[in-house]
C-alpha cells in the first residue's frame, strides 16, 4: 500500500526538552562550550595561514637554493641497491 502525504505528523523532528535554568533564561554549558571550540578553531586556523604565508615568503625569497638543489635527487646510481625483479 502506498504512502499517504497528507499525513505530517511528525515532520520536522521534536523539540528539545528544556531544563529548569534554560526554561528561565540562564542557557545551558554547552553554547559556552561551542563558542570556546569555535574560538581555539579559528586560532589554529589563524597559525596555520601565518606559518603558510612565512614559508610560501621564505621560499619566494630564496630562489637560488632551491634551483641548485632541483637537479641532485642526493643519491648516487652507484650507492642505489640493485632493483630486484
Amino acid at each position: 500500500m502506498a504512502k499517504s502525504r497528507n499525513n505530517l505528523l511528525g515532520v520536522g523532528g521534536q523539540r528539545k526538552k528544556l531544563s529548569r535554568a534554560e526554561q528561565q533564561g540562564a542557557g545551558s554549558a554547552r553554547g559556552a562550550d561551542r563558542k570556546v571550540a569555535e574560538d581555539k578553531k579559528q586560532e589554529l586556523v589563524r597559525k596555520m595561514r601565518e606559518r603558510a604565508e612565512a614559508q610560501a615568503a621564505a621560499t619566494a625569497a630564496e630562489p637560488g637554493e632551491q634551483s641548485g638543489q632541483s637537479g641532485q635527487s642526493g643519491q648516487s646510481e652507484q650507492d642505489m641497491p640493485p632493483a630486484q625483479s
